[in-house]
């Protein structure tokens, strides 16, 4: 897969937040997740998070898995 590149406010994303050791302020923005970051695989609430979001029942394997017709 190829990296994308970062989308939104880089300084709110959760890699951003992790390189800063700012794990009390993650914990609070992955609650209820309901992203995957594409490029690094983190998870989040909201995809204003995440560097390329894509929302879990976009997922493929996820589809497969967990959503029932």
């Amino acid at each position: 897969m190829n990296e994308k590149k970062c989308t939104g406010e880089h300084s709110v994303h959760i890699c951003e937040l992790a390189s800063q050791k700012k794990h009390e302020e993650i914990t609070k923005l992955v609650k209820s997740p309901n992203y995957q970051c594409f490029n690094c695989g983190r998870v989040a609430d909201l995809e204003e998070n995440l560097c390329y979001p894509i929302k879990f029942d976009e997922i493929p394997t996820f589809k497969k898995l967990y959503v029932t017709k």
